[in-house]
């Protein structure tokens, strides 16, 4: 009953998940001599995860029994003795109520097959996915048209913020381009506390505070905003004016990539011209990004 639960639970459970772990891993694993002499347990013992953690035997049978709470140092060797991986090793913290402080190796980007069939799918949708800083991974057709075309970019500038202020097209092509620009510069502002020690990052500021007055002042004022939702109009050079609706979804398996897509209400101005727009990509033959090899 859960009127009945109580915070004895989350200890209990992390226990469970100790002995689970380390009933699946054989000395050999863990770089211990086996003696072949017959084993009463599968896997490892407690006395042995306890050598290989450097804590005793009764600190650790504790653990296992709910009976204690372990700090984040212990569990951060527990990790490593257990051979967790990244989502095992955040289970075992978020058992024990516990931040965890480690973050994962952050290697080159890449949008995954799914991901990329939904944009290829999104024939009349404009769409984006953005990585870390705001690098543009993956577009569609019609992302293209509206925006620019990415493909004639080099890869290392496939950056939003960057087009945004390096491409004069944009300050024609944006209504309220000094709002839209503040707003990237304040969603950098908070991937820059996310990953303080992004190099691409420093660089990316680097330059355009040098190349940009407004972007080095807007950087200075320490504004912060996250990818939402909102509503931005575009003078587009072939189809006019286009009010169009925007919304940011998370991708689940890279919490740092992003899928933007931009919508009119059906019926309206825009949505008739944005179909428009897509005959009129399709004729030009603008591509879309390439499915990751």
């Amino acid at each position: 009953m859960l009127g009945g639960m109580t915070s004895d639970v989350p200890l209990n459970e992390l226990g469970e998940f100790l002995r689970k772990r380390r009933s699946e891993l054989s000395p050999r694993a863990v770089g211990l001599p086996e003696t072949g002499k017959p084993r009463r347990v599968a896997g490892l013992r407690r006395e042995e995860v306890a050598q290989l953690a450097a804590i005793s035997t009764d600190y650790y049978t504790r653990l296992e029994q709910g009976r204690m709470q372990a700090s984040a140092p212990v569990l951060d060797v527990l990790a490593r003795v257990l051979h967790l991986d990244d989502d095992e090793r955040g289970y075992l913290f978020q058992l024990a109520g516990k931040p965890s402080t480690r973050t994962r190796r952050r290697g080159r980007q890449q949008v995954q097959p799914q991901l990329q069939r939904v944009l290829d799918d999104l024939t009349a949708t404009p769409a984006v996915v953005q990585g870390r800083r705001g690098d543009v991974l993956a577009w569609n057709a019609l992302a293209a048209a509206l925006v620019t075309d990415f493909s004639r970019l080099p890869e290392k500038h496939r950056n939003y913020p960057r087009i945004q202020f390096t491409d004069p097209a944009m300050r024609t092509l944006y209504a309220d381009w000094e709002n839209s620009a503040k707003i990237s510069v304040a969603q950098l502002r908070m991937e820059a506390a996310k990953y303080p020690d992004d190099p691409r990052l420093i660089e990316l500021v680097g330059e355009l505070s040098l190349r940009d007055k407004q972007f080095a002042q807007w950087w200075g004022d320490h504004r912060v905003a996250g990818r939402t939702v909102g509503t931005k109009t575009l003078n587009h050079p072939v189809v006019g004016e286009l009010v169009l609706d925007w919304d940011t979804l998370t991708a689940n398996t890279d919490p740092d990539q992003h899928l933007t897509v931009w919508t009119a209400a059906p019926g309206s101005a825009t949505h008739d011209r944005l179909r428009i727009l897509a005959s009129w990509a399709a004729g030009r033959h603008l591509p879309a990004s390439q499915p990751p090899s």
